[in-house]
């Protein structure tokens, strides 16, 4: 028999997709089944995910969900089963998920996912019929609050798990926000909701889970210190015991470089020399004069924290020392110019694409020579996974889940032959052009670039291992809970 798991979250993809959250709320259902757990997945009713539903069903219908008409919507998409909150007030309009068309954060985003977190707590709690879930699991800001008002239920609830995707986002809130949230006022203190003077959706989550999880090792070590843990780091070094790391999966149906239909050519680790017919394509698509030489790529948001700044001042390096670039993404405005002016003063070296393309993406992975990620810090990335199965070397900083899926090619690992990629401390100049001349030394020598190539196409970033992870956790936090007779 199944084990049935709640699954909150504001994106999953293939419905709605802003970042490497919506994948992995995607890929969790199929990577938790062969465990023995069901999950639903429950997510705001975007105009896009509704008419994505296959079929639905009204299980719930509110007439003052913190003060606004909502119902609850059962029904599938892309094999996935879905509980969806249906609010056009709250989710209908234009922008992002998040923010409106100008790129600014909606004003009453505290009221849109509070009332998705207490949509989700009456759901855990058994106050919609024929769903009675055995665990909530809740991703990042978003969805953290419904642990909250499990905590604030008054009655016994079933265990929570919150996992941190990136602690920079924590969800505050101005605190005269609190009376609307219907929580009780001894919840407004700072063993409870209250974060910095405000309302702290993350914490209060964190505050009240029975696990805590982020998205790899390291980052899970990273967030106790100051430096990483966003005034966080406090709680998260006193709950040390419930915190576990555990590196995201990859959906390998989809990225697989056998049968990506997105490729010029399909190729595997034995047949690398068809990834030339790909490298040919992505000098077409962005403009690049041909050539032998490495073509780096950038698939990324172009951010500080992303290391953009400091990539962009070394676009002239990058091309005087025998590289290419194609960048695909967007995001501050003056980094878009900043590298958009590059490819000016480089045409034929440097080729940019502002926005974001899923199809493209792929082609970058399947066709350049190596993946850029020069990130502050990186809680586990997903870009360097892709790039690995890709034969796409990544060159990134040494932080978060980069460090704990990237074995360095220093001169012990080229000679092991177990190198992967390259990375460099710290994100400053001197040591991102050391990083990439590297990258070009390597790649100078046919033989080990193979190898090199090879060796990260082999290693499993597949979600089977982190699957038996979450379930192995799961099963621990059911039994406590029985064992307590709640």
């Amino acid at each position: 028999m199944m084990t049935s798991i709640l699954s909150l979250a504001s994106e999953a993809y293939p419905l709605i997709k802003t970042g490497g959250l919506a994948d992995v709320v995607g890929a969790m259902p199929g990577a938790l089944a062969p465990h023995g757990f069901r999950l639903t997945t429950m997510i705001p009713g975007y105009p896009e995910v509704l008419k994505a539903l296959d079929s639905r069903q009204v299980v719930h219908r509110y007439d003052d969900l913190l003060g606004i008409e909502a119902r609850l919507v059962a029904g599938t998409a892309y094999g996935l089963d879905l509980l969806v909150l249906e609010s056009p007030e709250l989710f209908s309009r234009g922008g992002s998920a998040y923010c409106d068309v100008t790129g600014r954060d909606w004003p009453d985003n505290w009221l849109r996912f509070g009332a998705l977190g207490r949509a989700a707590a009456d759901v855990a709690l058994g106050k919609v019929s024929d769903l009675h879930p055995e665990l909530l699991h809740a991703h990042d800001w978003q969805a953290a609050m419904a642990v909250a008002y499990l905590r604030y239920a008054g009655v016994a609830a079933i265990p929570s798990v919150v996992t941190i995707h990136n602690i920079a986002f924590p969800g505050r809130f101005p605190a005269d926000v609190f009376p609307e949230l219907g929580l009780p006022p001894e919840a407004f203190t700072i063993e409870g909701v209250e974060y910095y003077g405000g309302v702290g959706f993350l914490k209060a989550g964190l505050r009240a889970a029975a696990a805590i999880t982020t998205v790899s090792p390291t980052y899970a070590e990273e967030i106790r210190k100051k430096a990483f843990g966003m005034g966080l780091e406090g709680l998260i070094a006193a709950r040390r015991d419930h915190v576990f790391g555990i590196v995201n999966g990859i959906d390998t149906a989809i990225w697989n470089p056998a049968t990506d239909p997105h490729l010029a050519s399909v190729y595997d680790a034995g047949t690398l020399d068809r990834r030339k017919q790909n490298k040919r394509a992505v000098e077409t698509a962005f403009g690049l004069a041909q050539g032998e030489g490495p073509v780096f790529c950038i698939i990324s948001r172009l951010t500080t924290q992303k290391g953009m700044d400091v990539l962009a001042s070394l676009a002239d390096t990058l091309v005087a020392m025998g590289g290419r670039l194609a960048l695909l993404g967007s995001g501050d405005a003056k980094l878009e110019a900043s590298f958009a002016a590059a490819a000016r003063r480089h045409p034929g070296r440097i080729g940019v694409r502002i926005g974001y393309d899923e199809a493209l993406s792929h082609k970058l992975q399947g066709g350049a020579d190596a993946i850029l990620i020069p990130s502050r810090f990186e809680p586990c990335g997903l870009t360097q996974l892709y790039g690995l199965r890709y034969g796409c070397a990544p060159v990134a900083t040494r932080t978060g889940g980069l460090a704990d899926t990237i074995v360095d090619a220093n001169e012990a690992a080229l000679a092991a032959g177990v190198a992967t990629g390259f990375l460099f401390d710290g994100v400053t100049a001197d040591g991102l052009t050391h990083a990439i001349a590297r990258a070009v030394a390597v790649y100078g020598n046919p033989t080990a670039w193979r190898l090199l190539q090879e060796q990260g196409m082999k290693a499993d970033y597949s979600w089977n291992r982190s699957g038996k992870r979450y379930a192995e956790l799961f099963r621990r936090l059911l039994k406590e809970t029985h064992r307590s007779g709640r």
